[in-house]
């Protein structure tokens, strides 16, 4: 049996995997390693596994800090594995009486032996920030199907991540909302029909703003979203548009896409989640209420369409539609992604990790707002104005991410200087 699948133009693919095979579409339960299961996206996942007994059966569960949370989640489905940030937080783990002893597993490297443990078969990513990379880098070199959460694991190593579903048959398949929407409007088609890709952004809480007003705004003002309920990171990363930047990097590498056809268009509901235009001018829009369990839903259960619980969204009711062009000037984290693409080599390593570094000062009240973007574009100067060293060859996934690693933390350091001595 044949699914459909995006993007795929004649023997050339254009999609970032090929599609996964008819075993693990129609075999169930589908065993799965939930890495970053404390966090929003994971906590909704397990809404749609506990939905759906029988479906899932949960063999690793990763949290980081969260041991609270991660005990209570572990005492519900019981996994065979945990992971944990490090040695303190297992033994804060170790403290909750679960009912039963798993194996506990600390750091890249524990969170990294889930993501290839030979038993499952599927792998959510759903780390916040780089910290994802090495996970999701092994779970795609032992051919897991990965439902990716984590779009910094693209942001920094998207052709290797390309070259290692190639090799060994791992599967991407999208949780972001926007690149999940794409995905399923693709499905079936031809990469050559395809004009451009148009992402959507809700533009956060300080479209239309004046300059000015953004100098001033405080960490609390800016983890309002008005449409989203999602971690404090990603939050301040849809405030500043740096999201939406990430997001754009993702979509070239999952859809094989040159910049210039992938944009952003401002979309103040939240309701259509993306858009494609094809080659004779024909939109598809996805269009659905704002709840992430749709796309993880989507990812987790594929082929299949589940009843996820959600409410319908009732366009009569809905209000009106509106889009906009995003203002770059008041938001620069924009083209400051679009850039780092451009130039390539490590850059989008260092646009990254300095964006990484630049939210948690603003959240800890060490720099204002508009800092975020300066601190950013500095980092970008000083690594442009370096010579650029090139990044090792994709082909050896555990070089890349040595030396990515180190880019990302020699840049983290270079950026916080610079916030202390400007």
């Amino acid at each position: 049996m044949q699914y459909p699948w995006p993007a795929v133009d004649g023997a050339e693919l254009s999609y970032i995997s090929r599609p996964p095979s008819v075993d693990w579409a129609e075999h169930t339960p589908r065993g799965l390693a939930l890495l970053g299961s404390t966090g929003s996206i994971g906590v909704s996942a397990l809404k749609v596994v506990e939905a759906h007994p029988g479906l899932f059966h949960v063999h690793a569960l990763a949290g980081a800090r969260n041991v609270a949370l991660l005990a209570e989640q572990a005492s519900r489905f019981r996994p065979a594995w945990i992971g944990v940030l490090d040695g303190a937080a297992a033994d804060a783990f170790r403290g909750y009486n679960i009912g039963y002893s798993p194996r506990i597993v600390t750091g890249q490297d524990g969170y990294a032996q889930l993501a290839g443990l030979p038993e499952l078969s599927t792998v959510l990513s759903a780390q916040a920030g780089a910290a994802g990379l090495r996970a999701t880098l092994e779970a795609a070199s032992a051919g897991k199907v990965i439902c990716l959460a984590n779009k910094e694991s693209l942001v920094l190593a998207g052709e290797c991540i390309r070259h290692l579903c190639g090799r060994t048959g791992a599967v991407i398949l999208p949780v972001d909302s926007e690149h999940n929407a794409i995905f399923q409007i693709l499905a079936g088609r031809n990469a050559g029909h395809v004009r451009r890709i148009l992402l959507t952004a809700s533009g956060g809480p300080f479209r239309g703003w004046k300059r000015e007003a953004l100098a001033a705004v405080s960490p609390e003002q800016a983890l309002r979203h008005p449409n989203w309920s999602m971690g404090a990171k990603i939050t301040i990363d849809s405030a500043t548009l740096m999201n939406k930047g990430l997001e754009l990097i993702e979509a070239c590498h999952l859809y094989g896409l040159p910049l210039e056809r992938v944009e952003v268009a401002l979309h103040p509901q939240s309701l259509v989640h993306s858009l494609v235009e094809f080659m004779d001018a024909s939109l598809m829009a996805h269009l659905g209420t704002p709840d992430m369990r749709m796309a993880i839903g989507h990812c987790l259960a594929w082929p299949r369409c589940l009843d996820l619980g959600i409410a319908p969204l009732d366009l009569c009711n809905s209000g009106p539609l509106s889009f906009e062009v995003p203002d770059e000037n008041l938001f620069p984290c924009l083209p400051l992604a679009r850039r780092a693409l451009r130039y390539g080599k490590g850059m989008p390593v260092v646009l990254n990790a300095a964006n990484e570094i630049a939210v948690e000062l603003f959240l800890a009240g060490r720099i204002a707002f508009l800092d975020i973007p300066a601190l950013i574009k500095d980092a970008l100067d000083g690594y442009e104005q370096s010579g650029a060293p090139a990044l090792p060859d994709s082909n050896d996934s555990m070089s890349l991410f040595k030396a990515v690693e180190k880019l990302d933390a020699d840049t983290r350091c270079q950026t916080a200087a610079r916030a202390e001595c400007p």
